[in-house]
């Protein structure tokens, strides 16, 4: 299969931590902005797409499918393998959408050969899908995931 886009996204929240960490670009640094509650953690590494902008006028969120955790600003150069569509709801019943693209490190041992979304182990995309709805519901919001986009079809969408 074609080599998709590689992208380089910066982790903000690793894998298994239940801490939410917000980069601040002012001071070039990351702030500590929830602790979630117990028993909610991250399942994968999750961060930003630096120079990019969502909706929601912050950098757009990657999930970095990854073997282990790595740490708040670690760069890691990613496949983008796809997106999951969201809206989400604000506390003030105001939407937006929040997409959340997905990314595979190019230095992967467990997905070296995934190269879109659909080739995931369904398990994977279920869990994340949970996730953030529960992520959400805790702050107070909602999120719904719309649909999937395809890796060609979130790479046009990073263009």
């Amino acid at each position: 299969m074609k080599q998709l886009k590689t992208i380089t996204a910066m982790v903000e929240c690793p894998k298994g931590f239940n801490q939410k960490f917000d980069y601040d670009p002012d001071d070039q640094r990351f702030r500590l902005s929830k602790i979630l509650p117990a028993g909610l953690v991250f399942p994968f590494d999750f961060g930003m797409i630096p120079g990019t902008k969502g909706e929601d006028g912050d950098p757009l969120d990657i999930i970095i499918l990854d073997e282990n955790p790595t740490f708040p600003g670690c760069l890691i150069d990613c496949r983008v393998i796809g997106a999951l569509q969201a809206v989400q709801t604000e506390r003030d019943g105001s939407t937006m959408r929040n997409d959340r693209f997905l990314g595979i490190p190019e230095v992967s041992q467990l997905f070296p050969n995934i190269n879109d979304m659909t080739e995931l182990p369904e398990n994977i995309i279920n869990q994340l899908e949970h996730f953030f709805s529960n992520y959400n519901e805790q702050a107070g919001k909602k999120f719904k995931v719309t649909g999937h986009l395809s890796a060609a079809a979130a790479v046009k969408l990073l263009k």
